[in-house]
């Protein structure tokens, strides 16, 4: 079983066809933990919540509104939990780190990685489970190359511990989903077994100490990996805590990869299982670009329907004013299949632009800082793949797949296929 998440032994629909609610006006709803919440679901109404600086993140852990997140990324040292002065404090960081240079500089040696574990898998072929000999290696290459993790000495990491922090992180930091929520089978969490106790607190404090190490270590010895340029930026800029650099550093390592892994293997359920005509096609890297895109833009990584926020004063939504205090419930999936804005869904041809920007990076001041890499290493996966293995089909009907439940995401636990 991958280490990463516990292979749930039930079959689930595909997240392509996880149900979402019809974009409609702003309306009350009430989250699985039994909190009353407002429910955005329409793509401008979305995009506008999540601009609004009254509507937030920080003010969720106040006192009155423990019911509305998981603990986690309670912590306010999160770059995900800030906003205001803070927050543009720490995402300037990152951004003076993420220049237009370096991500020119990083993309051939991420497209040799993809290339590297495509070669690997057509070696070992004619038949392979694609879920540990592609979609995991991939961002798991990138990941350890990127943070300077790939060496030897007190720096290396190798997959199963970048697996097992990734699990205890993310665990603690689910959000409560709006109407569908990200319950299955009456068991929120399923999967993450190390949530709770000492073992759970251990994992996280070991994950923690090896990022607070390596975040030191490139202060004294920086070389030309992410980190040293987040450390190098945090100190030129200063004021940013060392806690929250930290959690930025070590945000970057476990989610990306995680996010990455699942976006990946669940395009691949999409399109080998349902659109096997549309496959030999990515050969073109037009076409790639294009169809990565909309497959990021359409299959959702989880079963978490909407992210939370709070509102700090009244906002007014469309024809309805939420009073302040208020917990919203944005609806990403909801507002990218709006059909006022996306009238060809998901089964349109998949080499059409999309109509309008994906929100599936969010939107505002906490759109995703690593949307970059997430679009890059599923360009290059669907292209390189493609172009090598253009007769690849999945050996197991859709319908029949298990699935692994990780922190926020759900993705195929296996995914036999032969060419």
């Amino acid at each position: 079983m991958d280490s990463a998440a516990a292979d749930t032994g039930t079959t689930l629909p595909p997240l392509h066809r996880l149900p979402t609610t019809p974009a409609q006006p702003p309306h009350p709803t009430t989250l699985p933990d039994g909190t009353p919440a407002w429910l955005i679901t329409r793509y401008h109404d979305v995009r506008q919540v999540l601009g609004d600086p009254r509507v937030t993140r920080a003010d969720l852990h106040d006192v009155g509104t423990a019911g509305a997140t998981a603990d986690v990324a309670a912590n306010p040292a999160s770059l995900f939990n800030q906003d205001g002065p803070a927050h543009r404090r720490l995402r300037g960081t990152a951004q003076r780190a993420f220049t237009p240079r370096a991500i020119a500089g990083w993309q051939p040696w991420v497209a040799a990685a993809v290339q590297q574990s495509v070669d690997r898998l057509v070696a070992a072929g004619p038949t392979a489970d694609l879920v540990p000999a592609f979609a995991r290696p991939v961002p798991f290459a990138v990941t350890t190359r990127l943070m300077g993790l790939d060496g030897d000495g007190p720096d290396h990491l190798d997959e199963e511990r970048l697996q097992r922090w990734t699990r205890a992180l993310l665990a603690q930091g689910e959000d409560q989903g709006g109407e569908q929520g990200s319950e299955q089978d009456g068991e929120p969490g399923k999967g993450t077994e190390d949530r709770d106790g000492a073992d759970h607190d251990a994992t996280l404090a070991e994950f923690g100490s090896f990022m607070g190490e390596l975040v030191a270590r490139r202060r004294r010895e920086p070389g030309d990996d992410l980190v040293s340029r987040l450390v190098r930026a945090a100190d030129q800029d200063g004021g940013v805590p060392e806690e929250s650099l930290v959690f930025l550093v070590a945000g970057l390592t476990a989610s990306g990869n995680e996010s990455v892994a699942g976006a990946l293997a669940n395009a691949l359920v999409y399109v080998l299982g349902e659109r096997p005509e549309h496959w030999p096609r990515l050969a073109d890297p037009d076409t790639a670009e294009r169809t990565a895109e909309r497959l990021l833009h359409y299959i959702p990584l989880g079963d978490d329907e909407a992210t939370i926020r709070r509102t700090t004063a009244p906002v007014e939504v469309g024809d309805v004013t939420i009073p302040a205090g208020s917990v919203v419930a944005v609806s990403l999936g909801s507002a990218n299949r709006d059909p006022a804005v996306y009238p060809k869904g998901l089964d349109a041809d998949l080499g059409l632009p999309l109509p309008a920007p994906t929100l599936a990076f969010s939107s505002g001041p906490h759109y995703c800082i690593g949307a970059w890499r997430v679009r890059l290493e599923m360009r290059e996966s669907l292209h390189r793949l493609a172009t090598a293995l253009p007769g690849l089909r999945l050996t197991t009907p859709v319908a029949d797949l298990a699935w692994q439940l990780g922190g926020t995401t759900r993705s195929p636990a296996r995914l036999p296929v032969d060419w």
